[in-house]
């Protein structure tokens, strides 16, 4: 009887036991999927771990077969634990925690693919967005090749996997180079508690910052003590200190920052935002310098602030002309897009075009910088291939027409996101400034210094027959492989030049100056990694004057033909190819014969071979238009035929039976 009665009570005991812990992780779980429904994942992820310890199944002793024994209760049990480990995984990523995220998709990798569809493309976007290797990369990429062989949906994850894959793939590569760019998290106070983003340089040692970290006052009052509002930051190169906000009117229950300042420095654009059930609206307001702070900002207009959308992240550029932003208003590739206004004199702005699909993706686009002075756009995307999250991209042109933009390398970009980049000095603008990024933060973006990692390259000019320098010759630095002009300039009195350059790029040079023959050669700075500059050879050019002959040595043709021999084929291609460096050059190739034979029959033989020299160089494909042929035959001798004596005069025969070129037009 005693021992029945143990029996019973261990039951009992072991029942309520069952019941309690079914009843803490359904309190628990349903705690926690309210704050997920409320997009509050912090809290969210906190309650489902508190849930997770109420189950005797441990990560990575995960069994699926076990769905079949136990009966339905065990069924439950392990359903509800696959939907609080994938909850648990949302939950940590959608606040950035990648790291904590991997660990539970990893766990996730064994449920039911049919009921967890999205795992692998999850987990490969949590293994990217902690990459710091190419190996870590490579594990990425397996993850994402095994999604894309087994889902079957045609919906956006199939598209941003295929972005990801190719994202992968270049990172591997991109990081086998030397690196562009020193990046530096800022040292001082700066990047305390919250997020520290977005600097505006004021002046070489000052710069406002948006900034959420926690405000002592508002934890007295038990509110939520990270709002986002500008501060101002003292120091210099990469170490600055900030305890100080900056003076401007806030209106309550608002959050402000990611601001610009106008050239003059008296006019401040700032972006105002608010949250409402997680959803972010936010629009761009104006104000102006009061004594040492700033008036209350004022709402502009629909020009920029469409109705019933966002627009964000101001940017004036240094000349003044030109002002920029963000907006997921109407008239975009999607989502977020970059947008422009002019500026008039008066400071008033047109109205809002967009940037085109050049630019912009249907994915996001953020916080655009332009320096006027090399006409450079740097922005930051999600929606183009990358190291994953935010990237810097580069695009050359004006606000007529871009060219495609550029990955700007790694370590200005990291696997995270990056963005806001800040230029430190208008007239240097893109080889030393600031940017934003949460590389080495589980939550939130930081302040870092960048400088490039600039090489030099340069040579000398030179007159081909005096061999004295070439002052003045025009030089022209282009990329080869888009055919972008970079840089202009012009030579020395000593006849010198020299660019400063990007790692991990190939160029190419044009050299001109008036009445001398172009000259163009390529090269890369793979040679420059190693060294801070380089010397090309010393380039030539060669002197000519319009209309003024010019022969061309070693023209040989078959006896009394036009046929060119082969050897005179590799003397023409030296012309191909300077008519290739001179694009716009025409000219006339003449050929001359001696005086022997009628003036009929030189005339004749004259005109085939001049025609044979043209025809050869069109098949190598000068425009017809570019060379015209013509036959002198005996008329215009540079040497006696005969001698004095009149005997025969080899020696001026061999100088008449020339071949010619000359140039027509320039």
């Amino acid at each position: 009887m005693k021992r029945s009665t143990l029996i019973l009570l261990l039951v009992l005991t072991g029942l309520v036991n069952s019941l309690q812990a079914q009843t803490y992780v359904t309190d628990f779980k349903r705690t926690a999927d309210n704050y997920f429904a409320l997009k509050d994942y912090y809290s969210a992820a906190q309650y489902y771990s508190k849930a997770l310890g109420t189950f005797t199944v441990k990560p990575g002793e995960y069994k699926p077969y076990l769905l079949e024994k136990g009966g339905k209760s065990k069924q439950k049990r392990l359903k509800d634990y696959e939907q609080v480990v994938y909850r648990l995984a949302e939950s940590y990523r959608m606040y950035n925690d990648f790291g904590n995220a991997g660990k539970w998709y990893a766990e996730a990798l064994n449920f039911d693919p049919v009921q967890f569809p999205l795992v692998k493309y999850w987990y490969g976007v949590c293994l990217r967005a902690n990459a710091k290797t190419g190996t870590d990369y490579e594990n990425a990429l397996a993850q994402f090749q095994q999604f894309k062989q087994s889902y079957k949906g045609t919906d956006d994850y199939s598209s941003r996997t295929n972005i990801e894959i190719q994202s992968c793939e270049f990172a591997i590569e991109e990081m086998k180079h030397p690196p562009r760019y020193e990046v530096v998290k800022v040292a001082g106070n700066i990047n305390q508690g919250g997020a520290n983003y977005a600097p505006v340089p004021v002046s070489n040692n000052t710069f406002y910052f948006t900034s959420s970290r926690p405000d002592s006052t508002l934890l007295e009052k038990k509110s939520n003590p990270f709002i986002n509002t500008l501060y101002i930051a003292k120091g210099e190169n990469s170490s600055f200190d900030s305890n100080e906000k900056l003076s401007i009117p806030m209106e309550k229950g608002t959050e402000q920052g990611v601001a610009a300042i106008a050239p003059d420095g008296n006019t401040l654009y700032v972006t105002r935002w608010t949250t409402k059930d997680g959803n972010k609206h936010s629009a761009i307001y104006r104000s102006n310098k009061a004594g040492n702070g700033w008036t209350e900002p004022q709402l502009l207009d629909a020009t920029i602030n469409a109705a019933g959308y966002s627009a964000k992240e101001p940017s004036v550029t240094s000349d003044g002309k030109y002002f920029l932003f963000v907006s997921d208003r109407p008239g975009g590739m999607g989502k977020f897009d970059l947008w422009y206004c002019t500026i008039s004199s008066g400071g008033t702005l047109s109205a809002a075009n967009n940037m085109g699909n050049t630019i912009n993706t249907k994915e996001e686009e953020s916080a655009p910088f332009y320096d006027p002075n090399k006409q450079v756009l740097i922005f930051s995307t999600n929606g183009r291939v990358g190291f994953g999250g935010q990237d810097f991209f580069s695009s050359k042109g004006s606000f007529g027409g871009w060219t495609a933009p550029e990955n700007m390398g790694y370590p200005l970009n990291s696997a995270k996101d990056d963005q806001y980049y800040a230029a430190l000095q208008p007239k240097n603008a893109l080889n030393k400034g600031y940017i934003s990024s949460d590389r080495e933060s589980i939550c939130c973006l930081e302040i870092f210094a960048v400088k490039r990692k600039a090489k030099m390259a340069g040579g000398l000019v030179m007159d081909c027959e005096t061999g004295k320098p070439l002052e003045g010759a025009k030089i022209t630095l282009l990329d080869s492989t888009q055919r972008n002009i970079l840089e202009t300039q012009t030579t020395s009195n000593g006849g010198n030049y020299m660019f400063e350059l990007e790692m991990n790029k190939k160029y190419k040079v044009l050299v001109e100056k008036d009445n001398y023959f172009s000259k163009n050669f390529s090269f890369n700075t793979e040679q420059l990694s190693m060294v801070d500059s380089m010397m090309n050879p010393t380039v030539c050019l060669k002197r000519f004057e319009m209309n003024k002959p010019i022969v061309i040595n070693d023209i040989f043709y078959d006896y009394n033909k036009a046929t060119l021999r082969p050897e005179s084929k590799l003397i023409l291609d030296s012309l191909y190819y300077l008519l290739l460096d001179n694009p716009k050059m025409e000219i006339e190739l003449g050929a001359h014969t001696d005086s022997k034979g009628t003036d009929a029959y030189n005339l004749k033989l004259s005109n085939a071979r001049a025609k044979s020299c043209v025809d050869y160089l069109i098949s190598k494909g000068i425009p017809q238009t570019r060379v015209v042929s013509k036959g002198y035959g005996e008329s215009r001798p540079v040497a006696p035929n005969t001698l004095p004596n009149g005997k025969d005069n080899p020696d001026g025969r061999q100088l008449n039976r020339r071949t010619e070129f000359k140039v027509l037009r320039n």
